[in-house]
């Protein structure tokens, strides 16, 4: 037991045989198949080179599936990390360069060895926050965004990512609508079709890897992607040029603004430090300011680099021949005499500047292409107390999303399965991921929701799946690069929609409305924001902590405060919610809830509500079976009711009180001033008692006391 604790993969053994293997080999090929040109990607999105993705999906799947709680949740790049791992580190150096690729690196040491520690201290208890109604709406929030993400691969066009994913999905359908490049949709539909048709026929059949290979060969046979690189001088069109220039100028631009931003960083810190204690000097001021209108600049710059990225991607071309030479002509514009191949053509922009002598021109599909081959190599990375300091309040920050994005999709895929998570052991889980995959020059990672749906979705029934996914990362940098090369773009969207749509569940949203209103509200509400601020999902997972939290608090502040009265079945129920009528002289009064600073002067205005509304009250009994709890400030708010009541000449008693209230009121002297004689075991002996004593009062007549409704089904 001890053992499993420590290395948690010792209990998949058990019951483990060879199908249980077939099955997670079939799942981990299947993620792998994702994970590779995900990956890459994905390192692009964090501003390194794609080769960077690789590694990063390298080590990080295995550790933290062999370290971790939960036996189906994928890790590796992930789009919200990579954002903000690009945007924390672009202030310090450019991206893609030597120093930004090793700040990216040490990036994820640190917060590899933050959730490591997290975890050793046991401070995963901060998960016990995300209630099922925020991991419903997440879930589905999350699930649409992924779906959706993937459009532009379906309909072959390339857009610029907004600040928000529903601007982004605006230029998807603007660019669609300019041009849709049909092969590619065929590919993606029909990769649809095939394992949409293949789980109805036999759901045993491995549908993805089928649809996998059955286009990789149709995409190799019919030479689905056309690429050509061409000098800039074989595009017959001045104004591409005359574009493509004013690109390159801008690129070089932001570049050269960002080299000095960084250079103006690096003198405002040794001016800070020199300035040390006696506040802000004038040459730190003029600093501040520069980096300020250099920021400014560089936003300018994006803005315009954005512009004309745009005019170059709908330039529509269709490509002729001249000798060994392929030359291009604007769509619609050829020259007579000239014969075409009345395709369209289409030049390739990224965020990078064009080579005006290798020009890539589309006039096919997207395929993943070369992948790079080798292992990276395995340094730890450079440690130095000033970098560590500037990139720590942002590890924290990655460090605490990241996880939590990622126990929110552990626990949605537990909903699922039945399986019980360790919040603790997934932090150490991650933490290690992070941790030895810096050693394999791999950047922040963290639990993939695409990833995770495609590994649930293929079977996977332990971490051997993710051990096999990395293998087959190394399998493929070392030997299988040429076998992926045709596997069209198209394909790999496909396979990741329809993963994530199995996740959408509509009828979470029902059940929280039933169980509790707010609950259903704190749903509804956490999938807008995650809808809406896509693609920072921390901000939705964050709302609803945040709204769950504050009902928790009002419900705290405000228990439920029953004044009750004798069942038929001779058992105190609630008045309210029964419809009984109540003792005119006997309040009987059970407070459900901690009696503690936040809630204890409410028990004091319920009782003053009783009194107000019971001319005739003369004693209340406080049944104490909801109270579990109770502070310095409930027992002194307790002590002062106790007061006021004496004074007033009412009598109080207290029933059912729990061992721990009695020690508390016990060693402050309550328990005396109430009087030993007013408290008793249960409910129905301080009803005949107090019933007796008060009935029996010379000022009360005694056709007054007939028929009260605390004795009707008391029994003798």
């Amino acid at each position: 037991m001890a053992l499993t604790k420590i290395f948690p993969f010792l209990g998949w053994i058990k019951g483990y045989n060879a199908k249980s293997f077939q099955i997670d080999a079939l799942a981990g090929l299947t993620v792998a198949l994702v994970l590779i040109p995900q990956s890459m990607a994905y390192a692009q999105l964090a501003g390194l080179p794609a080769y960077f993705g690789l590694y990063a999906a390298f080590l990080p799947p295995m550790v933290a599936a062999l370290f971790g709680s939960s036996r189906q949740l994928a890790t590796g790049p992930v789009a919200v990390v990579s954002l903000m791992s690009a945007a924390s580190l672009q202030p310090l150096a450019s991206a893609g360069s030597t120093e930004f690729i090793a700040y990216s690196i040490l990036l994820a040491l640190i917060v590899g060895v933050f959730q490591f520690s997290l975890g050793v201290l046991r401070l995963g208890l901060v998960v016990n926050f995300l209630s099922h109604p925020v991991v419903n709406g997440f879930t589905n929030a999350g699930a649409i965004i992924i779906a959706t993400s993937q459009l532009s691969k379906f309909f072959g066009v390339d857009v610029d990512s907004a600040e928000h994913h529903y601007d982004t999905m605006i230029r998807v359908v603007q660019a669609a609508m300019d041009f849709t490049h049909w092969p590619t949709l065929i590919y993606g539909v029909g990769a649809v079709a095939i394992m949409v048709g293949l789980k109805k026929i036999n759901p045993k059949i491995p549908a993805v890897l089928v649809a996998v290979v059955i286009t990789t060969l149709l995409s190799y046979f019919t030479g689905y992607n056309k690429d050509v690189r061409a000098p800039l001088a074989a595009v017959k069109l001045p104004e591409a040029e005359q574009l493509i220039t004013e690109f390159n100028s801008t690129i070089k631009t932001i570049e050269t603004l960002s080299l000095e931003r960084l250079n103006a960083g690096k003198e405002l810190e040794q001016a800070e430090k020199t300035a040390h204690g006696h506040g802000p000097s004038l040459e730190s001021i003029a600093l501040h300011s520069q980096i300020a209108l250099l920021t400014g600049k560089i936003g300018q710059a994006e803005e315009q680099t954005l512009e004309l990225r745009s005019k170059l991607r709908q330039l529509k071309f269709e490509k002729a021949q001249q000798g060994d030479q392929a030359v291009f002509y604007l769509k619609g514009a050829v020259p007579g005499d000239v014969a075409t191949d009345h395709g369209t053509w289409r030049l390739k922009v990224s965020n990078s500047k064009l080579k005006t002598d290798q020009l890539l021109l589309m006039g096919g599909g997207a395929i993943i292409g070369k992948i790079p081959e080798g292992l990276p190599t395995f340094t730890i990375p450079k440690l130095q107390a000033n970098t560590i300091f500037k990139i720590l309040p942002t590890a924290i920050i990655i460090s605490l999303l990241g996880f939590m994005e990622a126990i929110a999709i552990a626990k949605a895929m537990a909903a699922k399965t039945g399986q019980k998570l360790d919040p603790n052991q997934e932090l150490i889980g991650q933490g290690l991921a992070n941790i030895i995959g810096s050693f394999g020059s791999s950047y922040a990672v963290s639990g993939s929701f695409s990833r995770s749906a495609v590994n649930l979705q293929a079977g996977a029934l332990t971490g051997i799946s993710s051990v096999i996914t990395s293998i087959m990362v190394v399998i493929t940098l070392m030997f299988l690069t040429p076998l992926l090369y045709h596997l069209p773009q198209a394909v790999l969207a496909a396979v990741i929609m329809m993963a994530v749509i199995g996740l959408i569940n509509t009828k979470g949203f029902v059940h929280s409305w039933h169980a509790q209103k707010h609950d259903g509200i704190i749903s509804i509400i956490t999938f807008v924001v995650t809808l809406a601020f896509a693609p920072h999902l921390d901000k939705g997972v964050m709302v609803g902590v945040g709204l769950s939290m504050a009902v928790f608090l009002y419900k705290s502040m405000r228990p439920v405060v029953a004044k009750l009265s004798m069942y038929k079945d001779g058992s105190l129920q609630s008045t309210e919610q029964h419809r009984l009528r109540g003792c005119r002289h006997i309040a009987v009064v059970r407070f459900d809830g901690a009696l503690f600073f936040a809630n204890a002067s409410y028990l004091d205005e319920q009782i003053l509500k009783y009194r107000n509304d019971m001319p005739d009250l003369r004693y209340i009994l406080l049944d104490a079976s909801g109270i579990n709890d109770i502070d310095a400030s409930g027992e002194e708010e307790l002590a002062l009711l106790v007061d006021r009541l004496h004074a007033a000449k009412l009598g109080f008693a207290v029933c059912n009180a729990k061992g721990p209230i009695l020690a508390v009121l016990d060693r402050t002297h309550l328990f005396d001033k109430i009087g030993r004689e007013n408290f008793y075991p249960d409910t129905k002996a301080a009803v005949a008692d107090i019933v007796g004593k008060v009935h029996e009062s010379a000022d009360l007549p005694s056709e007054g006391c007939k028929n009260c409704p605390l004795t009707k089904y008391l029994p003798n």
